[in-house]
């Protein structure tokens, strides 16, 4: 195979793995449901040998599980799965931050973090706030924690915290559209803003511990708004993946 034909194979890998995901998330294919290599294939449109390499790639994920019989089928997931996920990155994400706070940064490095933070403060005074606006906070809160990552300037760190986030329902904005039905949602992004704000002023201050501990507080609010989501269900349209998980009430 060339470089180019290989170059295509794992792009169409890749394109087969998103449309897959987002299947499963969304709610298109529900806990037990089998999917097999040809139905992937009509699903996405991509050749068996991506599809077959996609399928793996949930696999290890977590989102899919391989039958005897051949082909996989979607898991379902503990609430306490999903919690030692989050642990685990907030874990990774407080290490980023030690790192960062002593290994020294620049102002000049801080400022995209600081320009971060006063657009999430736009979007946090509004009361109510509105479901856009929880839009908006899922993508510049990715941004933030992305740019916190980076300021480790540990390559092998960076890749695991980038697996750990790719584990179902562990990323930093998992469940943030399933807390904008909560009435703590407002309470929620208010704790978690100034928790951005600390860390922050930890890493300029070259403050490792404190960093560090506040990052894996930070991801303890995940946690949080995954038992208010579970324990509030009428929302689903916010997020239908919350049908994959059997809460520890279930």
């Amino acid at each position: 195979m060339g470089e180019r034909e290989a170059d295509r194979s794992v792009s169409q890998t890749v394109r087969a793995q998103l449309a897959l995901r987002d299947l499963i998330l969304s709610g298109g294919l529900r806990p037990g449901e089998r999917i097999s290599e040809l139905q992937a294939v009509e699903t996405t449109g991509v050749s068996r040998t991506p599809v077959r390499m996609a399928l793996v790639r949930l696999e290890e994920e977590g989102l899919l599980e391989a039958i005897p019989s051949g082909g996989f089928m979607v898991k379902a997931f503990s609430e306490r799965d999903i919690l030692d996920s989050i642990e685990l990155r907030g874990t990774l994400e407080g290490l980023a931050a030690r790192f960062a706070a002593e290994r020294g940064v620049s102002a000049r490095d801080l400022e995209p973090l600081r320009e971060c933070l006063n657009e999430l403060d736009g979007l946090v005074r509004q009361d109510p706030i509105s479901v856009e606006a929880f839009s908006s906070y899922v993508a510049l809160n990715a941004r933030f924690h992305a740019l916190l990552t980076e300021l480790s300037r540990s390559p092998p760190l960076i890749r695991q915290i980038d697996r750990a986030s790719a584990l179902p329902f562990a990323s930093p904005s998992g469940f943030v559209m399933a807390q904008s039905a909560l009435p703590e949602a407002r309470q929620i992004l208010l704790i978690a803003q100034d928790h951005h704000r600390i860390v922050v002023d930890a890493i300029e201050n070259r403050e490792g511990a404190r960093a560090e501990a506040i990052m894996r507080e930070h991801a303890r609010l995940a946690a949080r708004n995954l038992r208010l989501a579970l324990r509030n269900r009428t929302h689903l349209d916010l997020l239908p993946a919350l049908a994959l998980i059997r809460s520890a009430a279930d």
